[in-house]
Parts: C-alpha cells; structure tokens; sequence
C-alpha cells in the first residue's frame, strides 16, 4: 500500500515511529506541510493515489477527500485538533479520521507556562538587550496571587491549572465538559460562562478547540472588559483571536502583552501586525514540538494507520464510519 506523509515534525525528530513506517513495508511518499488544498490535491491523484494519509495541519476538504476516494482508506492526523480536516466530509464518504489524544498536553503546558512566565518577567526583552550590550533593569510582575483563567479544561487546560497552583495562582475557569472531581481537587472555581472567565482572570490561557462558534472569540469587545494589564496566552488555535485587536490592547496598554504559539495564518505572512509589537511574544508552532511528545505523537498516529490498513480497529477515531 501507499502512505502519503506530510507532517514536518514527524519527519525531522528521530524516534521508534521511523522504524515502525519503515517495517510495515508500504511505500510512503512524503512532502511538507502545511499544504494547501491545490497541493494536497495534486498529490492524492498523483501515480495512482495513496491508501492513507498521515497528516499535519495541511488543508483536507472535501474536494481532496473525493478525489483521493476510492483508494484511500483512512486520514491519520498527527495531533489532536482537527480543524484542517472536514470531518462531517469524510464521515460522509465513509473515511475514518484518526487522531492522537492524550499525547501532547504536559509539553504544550510547559510551552505556555513557559511563554507566560517570559511575557510577566520581560526575559525575552532583557536577554536580547544584554546581548547587544544594554543593561536595562526593567520591572517584571509577579504571578503568585494572580488569577489564572482557563478556556477550555481538557487535558491541557488541566495541566496548566497544575503549574499555575504551583505558582500560587488562583484558578477560574469553563468547560463544556466540567470535572468537578478535578476541579475540587485543585481549587478550581467554575465560571457560569467564558465571559466571566475572561472578566476575572489575570491571566487568559486559551485551550479550546477552534469552531464555527468561537472563531474570533478574543476581540476588543472582550477584551475591553478585561482587567487593565491583563495577558493572553494562546496556545490552542489563531483563528480563536483577532489578531488586529490584540495588537491595539497591547500597544495602547489595555494589555500587559500576549503570550501566542498559533496564528490565524501559517506560517507568519509579513508585513504582520504582531512584529512590531514589543510585548506580544510568538513562537512558531512547537509547543509540542519536544523529542518526547513527537515520538509519542507520532507512534501513535503511524500505529492507527497501519491499524486500519491492515483491518484492525484504530487506538483513536474522531467519527463514526
């Protein structure tokens, strides 16, 4: 059989899932992602077609589904979000989506605490002025006693409620989906609705999925009625912020800054507005980007493909086919 591989980390992080593609004998071809639709087109119908597609964050609509149909089998994501897939499509034409949970939540919690504790200590800012030779002592914030609020307690969210505890932050936060047993445990106090999250909380740590319903969610509407120099950690989705009213509340004030990972749009497409803006911090897309989390990421994933190629039941599925 063929396999189509396109997730860059997968490809460039040594681990076990190397040696489990190479024994399963198929042919893989790979490229690049993230790949547009156009692209992800030419290389489904390319030489024949491919039977899966082992996948990032590349566009996969339902054009690229049907003309990858008959021969494809199944779609195994790389990950956990699903928002470059249309899932109700493949459901449709009867094409298992597969994906990754429980995999990747402490290294993305780590990144984003990590990203919070450089914005409220200023450490990107002095490490580069010390290394061009200034010595500029600027004036941090402390996170002990601050509220942590948290959209989105899944795996993730939960972790950062954890780091945050450790760091004597008080926690707020919504779900869809409450844990009463994690939230008594922890001292978690649950919110009538995301508003009131984002009304009371110090700190704005995003964990959700990206929707029709929330896309844009952080907007100056919202953000207005934020507490004055309040932060904004994303490491969910872009598509969950609007990027040019984040920029606004970070350079006007209203914002202590923004801690980010994602973008609307990927990669970065310059000009940007979030460039010149000193105290809006991004990195490109790592946050589960460590040697640990891609094996296990990426095991996982090459394991449901080749669970489904072969007839087997996946370790994880996202529909019902």
């Amino acid at each position: 059989m063929r396999i189509l591989l396109t997730t860059t980390s997968y490809q460039d992080t040594p681990g076990r899932h190397h040696d489990l593609l190479e024994q399963s004998g198929h042919e893989v071809v790979t490229d690049r992602g993230p790949l547009s639709e156009q692209h992800m087109l030419e290389l489904v119908q390319a030489d024949g077609g491919v039977d899966g597609i082992l996948h990032g964050d590349d566009h996969i609509t339902r054009r690229v589904i049907e003309a990858a149909l008959p021969r494809l089998k199944a779609l195994s994501k790389y990950g956990i979000g699903l928002d470059s897939v249309d899932v109700e499509a493949a459901t449709d034409l009867n094409v298992p989506v597969l994906f990754t949970p429980g995999v990747n939540h402490t290294t993305v919690a780590e990144h984003a605490f990590g990203l919070l504790i450089m914005l409220a200590k200023n450490l990107l800012r002095s490490c580069n002025e010390v290394k061009q030779g200034q010595w500029n002592r600027v004036t941090g914030t402390e996170l002990s006693g601050k509220t942590l609020g948290i959209l989105g307690l899944g795996r993730i969210g939960k972790e950062m409620t954890t780091r945050g505890r450790a760091f004597g932050m008080q926690t707020i936060a919504f779900d869809l989906y409450w844990d009463e047993a994690f939230a008594a445990r922890h001292g978690v106090f649950r919110a009538a609705t995301a508003d009131e999250v984002v009304e009371k909380a110090d700190v704005l740590s995003l964990h959700m999925n990206l929707t029709e319903e929330n896309v844009q969610f952080i907007n100056r509407q919202r953000i207005d009625r934020m507490r004055d120099g309040a932060v904004i950690v994303n490491c969910a989705r872009g598509g969950l912020v609007h990027e040019q009213d984040v920029a606004e509340a970070c350079r006007r004030g209203k914002l202590l800054g923004c801690a980010a990972e994602v973008l609307e749009h990927e990669p970065m497409q310059a000009p940007h507005v979030f460039q010149e803006i000193e105290n809006v911090i991004i990195t490109p897309h790592i946050a589960s980007r460590t040697f640990e989390s891609v094996e296990r990421q990426a095991v996982m994933s090459t394991e449901n493909l080749l669970r489904v190629l072969r007839g087997d039941p996946p370790l994880a599925i996202a529909n019902t086919v």
